[in-house]
């Protein structure tokens, strides 16, 4: 597998060995030896989501006792990923990074504990696959407002599907981090 790591510090970007023939390709999405020499905890719940076009989920994230870290990947589609540090002594909160994930280029994105994250799907029934370092709880998640004009993230051009709870986050300015 090949590593990149960003400015922004503890996001991996993780491109996994892939095996391909004339039947398709193999590839090995998670080994918890091999893994566990970059991430530095355990995973205990998978979830997927399907999305149309346009849709834009996040930007999530849950407080402490369950906050969460992430490995991402998309199984088909593709999706602009973005995580923004929430760690209240970074010297980069506030900033975010994007990654493109897709079923061509087959990149995953770790993202640790104390940054928000979402994603916007650019290809029609795309298909987003989590590991969570942490349990969902309703009750300790909290969401950023994804177009905060402070973070600065320039989204796709075209029309957004974006759900309420989501259109209901906050902006930066008003998110009392626990990171």
């Amino acid at each position: 597998m090949v590593i990149e790591r960003f400015p922004i510090e503890g996001l991996i970007k993780i491109t996994p060995k892939t095996f391909a023939d004339e039947r398709g390709y193999f590839m090995e999405t998670f080994q918890d030896e091999r893994y566990h020499e970059i991430i530095p905890h355990a995973f205990f719940q998978d979830n997927v989501s399907l999305s149309r076009i346009g849709v834009v989920r996040g930007l999530h994230f849950q407080v402490p006792p369950f906050a969460q870290a992430k490995l991402v990947q998309v199984f088909r589609g593709r999706v602009l990923d973005v995580a923004v540090d929430l760690r209240k002594n970074s010297p980069t909160y506030g900033q975010h990074q994007c990654v493109e994930l897709s079923e061509d280029n087959r990149v995953q994105f770790y993202i640790p504990v104390g940054f928000a994250h979402g994603f916007m799907a650019l290809e029609a029934n795309t298909l987003f696959h989590y590991k969570c370092s942490e349990r969902y709880a309703a009750t300790h998640e909290r969401t950023l407002h994804w177009n905060d004009p402070q973070l600065g993230i320039s989204w796709p051009e075209g029309p957004k599907i974006v759900a309420e709870k989501d259109q209901q986050g906050l902006p930066l300015m008003f998110i009392n981090s626990p990171f």
